[in-house]
């Protein structure tokens, strides 16, 4: 690895992970999830979610928690009983969604978005629109994980081509097809962000 790079994984001390919160219908997601977790433990990159127990934010926060990685959870208050906390991760316990979600994009370098239902839709679009008006320059990958995010992809480049956002819209987040592929491309991008 070229020493550039070593920085760079240095610099990536935490991975926001946005994901949802039922396991989904293929069994392949939550293997992706997992091996997320995992190789964010190997590269002692901490975990930064949504603070559940439940679906690919356990499966991915318990596989870093279980690879010896840290993970660092924000669940609000009303969703404790509903969704559960993963034990044995750091967490922390917030009244509002705008808390959980601002807490965990404080508390990360780079953001990750997995296969996920509305509210991971919701987060994503939240911080590709702060992108959009200069309020952050942290790498946005989509884990377009069996074309799953392909209608999203779409959407982007039709709302660009139709003249309601600019083209560097397509530049704020990288889509990957792969687990292989999301610690490279996120280092790239913090890379572009600091040249």
């Amino acid at each position: 690895m070229r020493s550039q790079e070593k920085e760079t994984c240095k610099a990536m001390k935490s991975l926001c992970v946005y994901c949802g919160s039922r396991p989904g219908k293929d069994p392949a997601i939550k293997e992706a999830a997992i091996s997320i977790g995992k190789e964010a433990a190997s590269r002692d990159c901490r975990i930064v979610y949504g603070g559940g127990k439940m679906g690919l934010m356990g499966a991915t926060a318990g596989a870093a928690r279980d690879a010896g990685g840290p993970v660092f959870g924000v669940i609000p208050d009303f969703l404790v009983e509903l969704e559960g906390i993963l034990e044995g991760v750091d967490h922390v316990i917030v009244d509002t969604m705008h808390e959980r979600k601002m807490r965990m994009f404080e508390e990360s370098d780079a953001i990750l978005t997995l296969p996920g239902g509305i509210g991971t839709l919701e987060e994503l679009i939240e911080v590709l629109s702060w992108a959009r008006l200069a309020l952050h320059k942290k790498p946005i990958i989509v884990l377009n994980l069996k074309g799953f995010w392909a209608p999203l992809k779409e959407l982007f480049e039709h709302i660009v081509a139709q003249g309601f956002a600019d083209p560097e819209l397509l530049n704020d987040m990288v889509f990957v097809d792969s687990v292989e592929d999301v610690f490279p491309a996120a280092e790239k991008m913090m890379l572009r962000a600091k040249a």
